[in-house]
């Protein structure tokens, strides 16, 4: 039985990547902070219905011996390392947390990969905040990066030590960039899940508008269900790349909100207010990625259109919203 160990674990893409290798077969251990095992009932919600099938371990990425004393206890086939301090907006308020999460925690599992389990593959959640104000439209594996955000910052940093560790030590270690991946399981702080949270609580009278900042920003939005099949199928390859994973399809915020309000006969304009609070510092107009390289080489295609994944984090958060009335 093989074994993979998780970073992240308690997130969107660790709990739909948990459920996907358990019915693989595998043995899964995730790293979890001391804190979740200490209040389970909120932050082990997503893995809450998988909890008797996974090991977890406390650690932290902030703690090298920590980190190593998991690796050396589980001696994994396959780790993937998907924690990090992931909001773009909090990457900008506190850049030092987020490059201390991020550049250091990374450099912490694949180094201790690299002493204690030198066989096992490595993934890294790269991210299309690498390529921020890109030179070509759509991007693929060749673009250069461009980040706009502390956030995107950190992870072209990881995106390097991953690189680097390929070739100076022969590590079996890939770089999934990932366009923005969604689901219900999505926290309330993204854009996406803030939009169809507040949607269900205005269709059922709890609220009466929602405040956004830029509408006019382009996303590839994709399901995330989809993409941990993507980070699984670089892990197989008999040798280790990088690959874009995205829809190769751009939308809009507005796109995204007109969309949600419309699923449960609302006119978005009735009730959603721009507020240039929530506009960043510095703002990524458009991102689309280009996954031809995925679709040739892992045979990976995205499986939910825009339209379905709207309607699906819609009728979700109306479900949840009705049960909290």
């Amino acid at each position: 039985m093989k074994k993979a160990l998780i970073t992240g674990i308690t997130g969107q893409d660790g709990a739909y990547l948990s459920e996907f290798l358990l019915g693989k077969g595998y043995e899964v251990h995730g790293v979890v902070r001391r804190v979740a095992l200490e209040d389970s009932e909120h932050r082990l919600w997503r893995i809450r219905h998988i909890l008797d099938k996974v090991i977890l371990h406390p650690a932290s990425l902030e703690s090298y011996a920590s980190i190593f004393n998991v690796v050396e206890k589980v001696m994994p086939d396959e780790c993937y390392h998907l924690a990090a301090q992931s909001y773009v907006d909090y990457s900008f308020g506190d850049e030092f947390s987020t490059f201390n999460t991020n550049i250091n925690g990374t450099m912490y599992v694949i180094s201790a990969i690299k002493e204690k389990v030198p066989n096992c593959k490595f993934y890294f959640a790269a991210s299309s905040e690498m390529f921020g104000l890109a030179a070509q439209s759509p991007q693929n594996e060749k673009t250069q990066f461009h980040p706009r955000s502390p956030y995107g910052i950190s992870k072209v940093a990881g995106f390097h030590i991953t690189q680097n560790y390929r070739e100076a030590y022969n590590i079996f270690a890939c770089n999934g960039i990932l366009f923005n991946h969604e689901s219900p399981r999505r926290g309330f702080e993204f854009v996406t899940r803030k939009i169809t949270n507040a949607v269900a609580r205005i269709k059922l009278g709890l609220s009466r508008e929602l405040k956004l900042g830029n509408l006019e920003a382009k996303r590839d939005w994709g399901f995330s269900g989809d993409y941990v099949e993507a980070m699984w199928l670089m892990l197989q390859q008999a040798k280790p790349e990088d690959y874009v994973i995205a829809t190769g399809e751009a939308h809009s915020v507005k796109d995204f909100a007109k969309l949600a309000f419309s699923f449960v006969g609302l006119n978005w304009e009735d009730y959603v207010v721009v507020d240039e609070t929530f506009y960043r510092p510095a703002e990524v107009t458009c991102l689309q990625g280009d996954y031809s390289k995925a679709k040739k080489e892992l045979g990976w295609r995205p499986r939910v259109k825009f339209k379905d994944l709207v309607e699906m984090m819609v009728s979700a958060d109306l479900e949840r919203v009705k049960k909290m009335k």
